[in-house]
């Protein structure tokens, strides 16, 4: 599965741009502030609906235009298909498929799936939970039709509960049987979530442990661990016995929406004792896990985003990534850089067909 074309409308600070891509190896080159990260960043847009960068949509409207475009062909095995993204200013984004629309965001995604390294995966270590938790989340979204579904319905009675519960502080006012109709719906949804959760972090761990020694030849050993108030008690148990500390606080204090990735080096937070180097080692070994895992689930290989890397990363590493690249056949890949020298270099390292754009 790959991107066969792709054409952009008045996306960020693109008015116009076409390209034809190699089913391979596809690299934007040029200086800073030219738009290479709003390339990749439409097509993470084609795979997820959204911008990997956190911008609303609205906000990628190019200045003084009413509407952007993404337009897209996709080689899908034997037949092509079209994926077209539009957002107007002043109406709800629309994502179609061979001209039809989606009834749900949920359908599009685990359509393409991708996975994005990036400068600014450095947060998902220096973040709070919230980052870890969506990362989370979009992994297993690509992998799981249902999931999206399951978690946008637990995020929406969430609020309706903490609504609930801040009406009945402003008004001083309780009553228990209201707010226990919510029960149910949070525990349904948030037992699924967190069985889903726990599987997923358990196949991904070993997977993060091994491309890590391969990328660092490393001495010390990493681990991804799920951290989540339902390992030692279940959903019911927990609404029960946070009842009033909840009234006290307006909120729903204990749930799935509180869970947490704990990324460790031999036991102890890889944020506090890790150096740089093994930070960012420990972050690519996480995105190639990502990759495979997503296509060992899914039997599709996802498209793989490698933003402005070879700046942040020093020559060894840069070296052993683009040796697992040959060696685990991660399909088609998007490269931006500010060097065309570099650039070439690194792809003829790489035993495919490539494309370089000058932005």
């Amino acid at each position: 599965m790959n991107i066969k074309k792709l054409s952009l409308y008045n996306f960020k600070n693109h008015s116009e741009k076409k390209f034809e891509f190699s089913p391979q190896i596809n690299c934007f080159v040029g200086n800073n502030g030219v738009g290479k990260t709003n390339i990749l960043d439409a097509l993470h847009y084609l795979s997820v609906g959204k911008s990997f960068l956190g911008n609303t949509d609205l906000n990628n409207i190019k200045k003084d235009e009413d509407f952007f475009t993404i337009d897209a062909e996709i080689q899908n095995d034997d037949s092509e298909d079209n994926i077209k993204i539009l957002q107007p200013k002043e109406a709800k984004k629309v994502i179609k498929k061979n001209d039809k629309s989606y009834d749900r965001m949920a359908d599009h995604i685990g359509y393409l799936p991708s996975v994005m390294i990036s400068p600014y995966d450095s947060n998902l270590i220096s973040d709070s939970g919230e980052s870890r938790r969506k990362f989370l989340d979009s992994m297993i979204s690509q992998t799981d039709s249902e999931y999206l579904f399951d978690l946008i319905q637990y995020q929406k009675t969430i609020l309706q509960r903490n609504a609930l519960l801040k009406y009945f502080a402003k008004n001083r006012v309780w009553d228990k049987d209201s707010l226990e109709i919510y029960d149910d719906p949070i525990t349904r949804f948030g037992t699924k979530i967190f069985v889903k959760r726990k599987n997923f972090v358990e196949k991904l761990n070993p997977i993060v442990k091994n491309f890590y020694q391969i990328i660092s030849g490393g001495k010390e050993t990493v681990s991804v661990i799920y951290e989540s108030h339902l390992l030692e008690n279940s959903f019911e148990n927990l609404l029960k016995e946070s009842l009033e500390k909840d009234r006290m606080l307006t909120y729903t204090s204990k749930g799935i929406h509180k869970d947490d990735l704990l990324f460790e080096m031999d036991s102890v937070l890889i944020k506090k004792i890790g150096s740089q180097g093994q930070q960012k080692s420990f972050l690519i070994s996480l995105k190639l896990a990502q990759m495979s895992l997503i296509k060992e689930l899914t039997n599709k290989t996802p498209i793989l985003l490698l933003d402005d890397i070879f700046d942040k990363l020093d020559d060894s590493r840069v070296s052993q990534l683009i040796e697992l690249v040959n060696q685990e056949n991660f399909g088609q890949i998007f490269i931006t850089d500010t060097h065309r020298e570099r650039t070439e270099s690194v792809v003829k390292k790489i035993n495919e067909e490539s494309i370089i754009f000058e932005i």
